[in-house]
């Protein structure tokens, strides 16, 4: 399957306008958030950096472990189906 030169210039714009246009949306914060920071003393923003993190780390570990998982599981698969001789049944 050839992909022609225009089709890949499309693809190319369609993804760079899809990076450029949350970019307003980063300068927008949470009012709340930005007064007790800034209200706040180096152990309070000590604390919320610590908040920060553990509601981070948790969700990316998990969604790394399930990629691995399926990854390994798809290879799995693909195994019993080239040696159907396996005698498993799925």
């Amino acid at each position: 399957m050839k992909i022609k030169r225009t089709h890949l210039l499309f693809i190319g714009l369609m993804g760079l306008i899809m990076l450029t246009i949350p970019l307003p949306a980063f300068g927008q914060s949470c009012a709340l958030c930005y007064t007790q920071a800034a209200s706040a003393g180096a152990r309070m923003i000590q604390a919320l950096r610590s908040g920060i993190l553990i509601l981070i780390i948790p969700p990316t570990f998990m969604s790394v472990g399930m990629i691995f998982i399926l990854h390994h599981k798809r290879n799995q698969f693909k195994r019993s189906e080239e040696t159907d001789e396996s005698g498993q049944d799925w």
